[in-house]
């Protein structure tokens, strides 16, 4: 078997995989389809498991038990920032995120705090210090946040919602007051990053989850322009993976934010991007996470079409082309990673 874990994954990182072989993790790979996850969903609540470093630990680790992944990603939640700066999250009984409290005006926003992020979210930097020594050299380690835009979406609306339109509304209607927040999120988030790459992780990404929402025309203002200020302002040897629901042709506005890897969604075709894209520049992805549901031998030729599609290409990462679903079955999970691990080999 060829090389494979953290030196596979960070070599691909650089550009420079030479092993026949992508490096594989899931988005969202901890979750509900195990079911050991499950039996720690029965005593204890998504937030604790959140907030406890112990518990973070064991959920992150649960992937890595039983499939032989590259990377592991921390077990977190893009919402910690808000939680941080002053406006709780919890879940809906019929699912879906539910903010504490929604911002409604100027006062809302100037109550909002990005100071002593680091110490607020010590929960998290506990977690990876325990994970990067747990992984030591044999897992590359990820940490991610939200994109400014996505979290002041959740913000504004007070939780989830379709096509987020009071998020929307506030955009387009109060710029001065929408900037103040994106800045203030922006600049916590800056903080955030840095803190996770104090702790040892070996890359970060940064999930614009509503990308696809922002008005072509504002694409830039609403939210590249912030991620650009993040990625401006990390650690210059931390590599950051950018990822958006957007087309093969969108990818190109990703890369305006001089991110050096995107996450490529399902919906775009990743040769293609790959073509407009050139190495140096990284790509991962995008198997359709609906193809977990299905069976064993789909998983392996849907894999295999996207294997062949980007063979022997040195900055490529498999991955799906969004998060792993609940209903995802173990047996696709299996199948995907065997697929992968004999690819070449």
């Amino acid at each position: 078997m060829k090389m494979g874990g953290r030196n596979l994954f960070l070599d691909t990182l650089r550009g420079k995989n030479k092993s026949g072989r992508p490096p594989l993790w899931v988005m969202r790979q901890a979750g509900r389809y195990l079911p050991e996850y499950r039996s720690l969903k029965e005593k204890y609540s998504f937030i604790e498991m959140v907030k406890s470093p112990d518990l973070a630990t064991e959920v992150t680790l649960q992937p890595l038990r039983r499939f032989d992944l590259d990377a592991a990603i921390v077990f977190s939640d893009i919402l910690v920032i808000p939680e941080a700066m002053g406006q709780g999250y919890d879940f809906r009984n019929g699912g879906g995120i539910e903010m504490t409290s929604k911002l409604i005006n100027q006062r809302d926003i100037e109550k909002l705090s990005e100071e002593d992020i680091e110490n607020k979210l010590s929960y998290v930097s506990d977690a990876l210090k325990i994970l990067r020594n747990e992984l030591g050299n044999k897992h590359a380690l990820l940490g991610f946040c939200g994109s400014p835009w996505t979290l002041a979406c959740y913000m504004i609306q007070g939780g989830s919602a379709n096509g987020f339109p009071k998020a929307l509304d506030w955009a387009k209607n109060h710029q001065s007051s929408f900037n103040q927040l994106l800045e203030k999120i922006t600049n916590a988030l800056i903080k955030y990053i840095k803190m996770q790459a104090n702790c040892g992780v070996d890359a970060l990404q940064i999930f614009d989850s509503w990308h696809n929402l922002c008005p072509s025309s504002q694409l830039w203002e609403y939210s590249l322009k912030w991620i650009t200020k993040m990625i401006d302002h990390a650690p210059g040897d931390l590599p950051l993976i950018v990822y958006a629901n957007t087309s093969t042709s969108g990818v190109s506005n990703l890369a305006r934010t001089g991110t050096n890897a995107i996450g490529v969604h399902h919906g775009a075709e990743i040769a293609l991007v790959r073509q407009q894209h050139p190495v140096p520049m990284v790509l991962q992805g995008n198997l359709a996470p609906e193809i977990m549901e299905t069976d064993a031998d789909n998983v392996m030729h849907e894999a295999i079409k996207i294997l062949d599609s980007m063979k022997n290409d040195p900055a490529h990462i498999m991955n799906l082309g969004h998060g792993i679903k609940p209903i995802a079955k173990i047996e696709c999970m299996d199948a995907l990673v065997r697929t992968v691990l004999s690819y070449n080999a």
